[in-house]
């Protein structure tokens, strides 16, 4: 287990669910009685330990850079810990899939099909290719809590496959689309 999981720490470390191509699945919920644009501050709860067998240091402090990005677009301001109108909590999962392809060469002989007036249409043997492909399925959810009220009121997920990068201005972009895109439909809209 412990091997798994520093597995996961390594892979995540490399990167934050997709590149900026769009294989992130996102679905958000949210209380339809809470007034939204009512809420000027937020902060956040502090980080749950589970996480940080997934998430090193530095996506850390990326996630909730980019979480503080998105809120302060949408006007509000940020105070330490969850003293603010709104406390904002981030669960990190990661769950190592298999998947099996296949592929069917149909033009095995290097010809393709073929016609000949002595025998009629033809072909070549196809042949077909199995293979396991091994992938990590990462998971971000954020919770927003009313401070007040000590209620959930909005909930978004975001879901894809972690790909490996070195660069770490692509793992910045990463982690700033992922959280972007989880936020796209959250109730106030960004300001600029």
């Amino acid at each position: 287990m412990k091997v798994l999981l520093k597995t996961l720490t390594i892979i995540f470390s490399l990167s934050l669910l997709v590149g900026c191509s769009d294989g992130i699945t996102v679905t958000s919920d949210f209380d339809n009685t809470a007034n939204f644009e009512e809420y000027k501050t937020f902060g956040f709860l502090p980080w749950p330990e589970k996480n940080e067998a997934i998430v090193n240091d530095i996506n850390k402090k990326r996630i909730l850079g980019a979480l503080e990005k998105e809120f302060k677009a949408r006007g509000m301001t940020m105070v330490n810990g969850p003293e603010g109108d709104i406390a904002i909590n981030v669960f990190v999962t990661a769950e190592q899939k298999t998947e099996t392809q296949a592929y069917t060469n149909y033009y095995n002989n290097g010809y393709g099909y073929y016609y000949s007036p002595y025998m009629g249409m033809g072909g070549g043997a196809s042949t077909t290719t199995v293979r396991d492909v091994n992938y990590v399925m990462g998971t971000v959810i954020v919770d927003v809590f009313e401070v007040s009220g000590k209620k959930l009121i909005w909930q978004g997920i975001g879901q894809g496959v972690v790909n490996e990068t070195s660069n770490a201005a692509k793992k910045d972009a990463n982690v700033d689309y992922a959280v972007a895109k989880i936020l796209k439909s959250y109730p106030v809209a960004k300001s600029n």
